[in-house]
């Protein structure tokens, strides 16, 4: 009884830390974010730049998905589960303060995959702290699924894994899985009308109005058939101007080809001035919240390919369309497409990279394990 309690308790601790290391690793400003909310509502907000904040966000997906990998296959057994138990001994107390202040709408515990209110939260982590207690309490009743030589192998590759090929490519290109309501495919028209009709809509808060005198475009933008070019700069002061060629070269091929072009902002005038004078800016700018804005593109600046009032494509700054793909008009191009890549396709991706060589690692491994033993016991016997 003793030995099922601490591993049903491992593997729903497990599961937990990598799904949450996992999709905070796949949106790291996104964890940012909700980091920067927590340190406003305790009047913290200005204590850390947005460097240390972005590092620890980093740092924290990076921490969760390893203790879970190790709390799996029972890596280290007393060290990770001190160290679990610590995690949630600090957790479940600030989410109680969550659940009872409600400083912000939720914990942002497993991004924007799954959004919990503040109260499941709490009784969420009480239930975690509960059972990294079962788990500290008797390490050692967890069975290996590796052994101790080959451990190493697990813990390094997990790190590289989640650090550079989830973390540092979301960074600097998208996040690879995106769970939120301007997502690839999303239909902005429909929900908007939906919204107007009187129904939920996670839209509520768009708005697009003409920088020069307030006139609101949202409507005119969502109902335009055809293609729409979006630049998506939420704060003009801090967007990135290492690929201000690059942006050009998208709107003289929108302009060639009669595509509208608009570069949405949280900024104000001064700083729209300030953005012409550096990169010849004649596309039009429009005002937004700057929450929608970061909620529609991770990137600053970003570029959004709308056609029909439907998201067609998402580039980063780092990552903008090649002049050689620029050389037909969207109707007869693959940029003007939706992506061939589908969310199963990049599970797949996950699968071969990730769980396929460690399942083949543990696989040879208890085979190793198990030819050692059998050696063993014919010694014995002769």
């Amino acid at each position: 009884m003793k030995k099922a309690a601490v591993n049903i308790c491992r593997i729903v601790l497990a599961l937990t830390f990598i799904f949450s290391g996992f999709v905070k690793a796949v949106d790291p400003l996104g964890t940012q974010y909700k980091m920067h909310d927590y340190l406003v509502a305790m009047g913290l907000g200005r204590l850390l730049p947005d460097f240390t904040t972005l590092a620890f966000s980093v740092l924290l997906a990076a921490t969760e998905f390893f203790l879970g990998i190790c709390l799996l296959f029972a890596i280290r057994r007393r060290i990770v589960s001190k160290l679990v138990l610590a995690i949630m001994a600090v957790m479940t107390p600030l989410t109680l303060w969550l659940a009872i202040a409600d400083p912000i709408s939720d914990c942002g515990c497993f991004g924007d995959a799954l959004v919990l209110t503040n109260w499941q939260t709490l009784w969420k982590n009480v239930v975690l702290l509960c059972a990294a207690i079962v788990v500290w309490k008797w390490p050692l009743e967890q069975p290996r699924l590796i052994s101790q030589a080959n451990q190493w192998i697990v813990m390094n590759y997990s790190l590289v894994f989640i650090l550079l090929f989830i973390s540092a490519k979301s960074l600097y290109t998208l996040p690879q899985f995106d769970f939120r309501p301007y997502h690839i495919g999303a239909d902005i028209r429909e929900g908007w009308n939906k919204m107007m009709e009187g129904e939920d809509s996670p839209y509520a808060e768009l708005f697009i109005e003409q920088a020069e005198d307030s006139e609101d475009l949202t409507e005119q933008i969502l109902n335009d058939e055809g293609y729409t070019f979006l630049l998506i700069a939420p704060h003009l002061e801090q967007a990135d101007d290492s690929r201000l060629d690059e942006i050009n070269q998208m709107y003289e091929y929108a302009l060639d080809n009669g595509y509208p072009f608009y570069c949405l902002t949280a900024s104000g005038e001064k700083a729209m001035e300030n953005w012409r004078d550096l990169t010849g800016a004649e596309y039009p700018f429009c005002q937004t919240d700057d929450i929608t804005l970061k909620t529609i593109i991770r990137s600053n600046p970003g570029l959004v390919l709308m056609k029909d009032g439907k998201v067609i494509r998402k580039w980063s700054h780092n990552d903008l369309p090649e002049e050689e793909e620029l050389t037909k008009k969207l109707e007869d191009s693959e940029l003007g497409q939706l992506p061939t890549e589908t969310v199963t396709t990049k599970m797949l991706w996950v699968i071969t990279w990730f769980v396929l060589p460690l399942l083949l690692l543990t696989i040879a491994d208890r085979l190793w394990a198990w030819t050692k033993w059998v050696r063993r016991e014919k010694r014995i016997e002769n």
